[in-house]
């Protein structure tokens, strides 16, 4: 008998077979990422509350109860992680979505800015990429400007487009959507280029020997080969686009959305509220990723693209 046949088996432990996928991993970066925040929030905190102890004539007071006190501030340098949440669940269940205080409210402004700068900066993007792969003038016209657009920060330009747009008498959603358009176009093109340029030489050569016009190569080649590289694309100028969407709301003084949410909250130093503010729009930000993924993962079955 050999000696694999006399080995005991293998015992199997929950703990192992949770680690060996993607969950257990994700949990335990996760529970760090927490941890750490605790103790930064404790370590960034506690000058002030010391200060508060001092004030009050309180010089003896026990370890434990002066890390609860700092991680119950009002108003604190940076907030705990229950803090946040008891803020998110505040202004999400707790609040009518047509309140003020509700973020759902403010995300849904900030949503329809950057679905309409996401959409405009998409179609021209996949617009310009067509161009740019079948005309070597626009190619070498275009694509340097492309490029050196994203050169320029987008809090410099952000005001620019909000004046000229208000003196012409162009307010509300679109000065907000042309931003997101200004940072979504851009991974699209980029993108689109590499896609419709990605079929093999062979392929190419096949459609000449077909006669195959261009628009036939077009919509029979090069678009499928495409299609991979576009929905990738989508999901970088999703992001970008509710980025664009919130940094637009700045420099309008907007009351309302994600960006006046962070705007007020800096003026009165709620940290909680720009904190709470932040992971709200991570969330929206991933849930529209999220969803462009499963329109890729449905869309390449459908072609038989799917692995």
């Amino acid at each position: 008998m050999t000696d694999t046949a006399l080995a005991p088996p293998k015992s199997f432990s929950p703990f192992s077979g949770l680690m060996s996928g993607t969950v257990g991993p994700v949990i335990v970066v996760v529970c760090v990422i927490i941890a750490i925040w605790y103790v930064a929030a404790v370590a960034l905190n506690a000058a002030f509350q010391q200060d508060t102890y001092e004030r009050a004539g309180r010089d003896d007071v026990p370890f434990t109860e002066f890390v609860a006190d700092t991680l119950a501030q009002e108003r604190p340098k940076l907030p705990a992680p229950h803090q946040v949440a008891v803020e998110l669940w505040n202004t999400t269940v707790e609040k009518k979505i047509t309140s003020k205080r509700s973020l759902i409210h403010h995300s849904t402004i900030t949503l329809s800015s950057t679905l309409l700068g996401f959409f405009i900066g998409t179609s021209l993007g996949i617009l310009l990429a067509i161009g740019i792969v079948h005309s070597g003038v626009l190619e070498k016209s275009l694509m340097p400007w492309v490029i050196s657009s994203q050169t320029i920060p987008i809090l410099a330009i952000a005001p620019m487009i909000i004046v000229v747009l208000g003196n012409i008498g162009v307010t509300g959603l679109l000065p907000k959507a042309l931003i997101s358009t200004y940072l979504s176009f851009f991974p699209v093109t980029v993108g689109m280029v590499k896609g419709l340029r990605s079929p093999e030489v062979i392929h190419m050569d096949l459609m000449h020997t077909y006669s195959a016009t261009r628009i036939q190569t077009f919509w029979k080649l090069r678009l499928p080969y495409a299609v991979p590289y576009l929905f990738t694309s989508m999901k970088i100028g999703m992001a970008a686009s509710l980025v664009g969407a919130i940094i637009g709301e700045l420099p309008t003084g907007a009351v309302a959305g994600l960006g006046a949410r962070l705007l007020a909250g800096s003026y009165y130093g709620q940290t909680i509220q720009i904190w709470s503010a932040l992971f709200m729009a991570a969330f929206l930000a991933g849930s529209l990723v999220a969803l462009i993924g499963l329109m890729e993962k449905l869309t390449l079955k459908r072609m038989g693209l799917s692995r």
